[in-house]
């Protein structure tokens, strides 16, 4: 199972996928309780986090069956990616490109001038990206 979130610099979230769908109220309590973790390590970075383009925040923390990462935009947007903690073969580097793989889709959303920022994402291509990037990992 793993599951997908951006987040607005306000903190809430843009756009939400899951796979399976079931236990996703426990995923989004997850995912929202590792946005205090995102914020930590965000301040704990301070000057640093301004002179990069962007912040791969690592694994924020792992709990029995899941690990949480953290990337950060340097607009402030979040992305929390939740996955399974049996999945093994999955590498730092590799959860690494796949956070560069969303940030790269968010940024052809935001360059649409139909998008509004700030709006939930509804988008077929980031959809499908998501998708095929998800079932990769599961």
């Amino acid at each position: 199972p793993s599951q997908c979130h951006p987040f607005c610099p306000q903190n809430y979230p843009l756009y939400i996928r899951s796979v399976p769908t079931e236990n996703e109220l426990k995923f989004h309590y997850t995912v929202h309780t590792s946005l205090d973790v995102v914020d930590e390590k965000i301040s704990a970075m301070g000057k640093a986090l301004v002179d990069q383009r962007e912040l791969y925040l690592g694994l924020l923390y792992p709990t029995e069956d899941y690990k949480v990462y953290g990337y950060v935009t340097n607009s402030k947007v979040k992305f929390v990616m939740v996955v399974d903690s049996s999945n093994t073969a999955l590498r730092d580097n590799e959860i690494r490109s796949m956070f560069r793989k969303l940030h790269n889709s968010y940024t052809d959303i935001m360059c649409n001038p139909f998008y509004n920022p700030g709006d939930r994402i509804h988008s077929r291509a980031f959809d499908t990206m998501v998708n095929s990037m998800m079932m990769q990992v599961c």
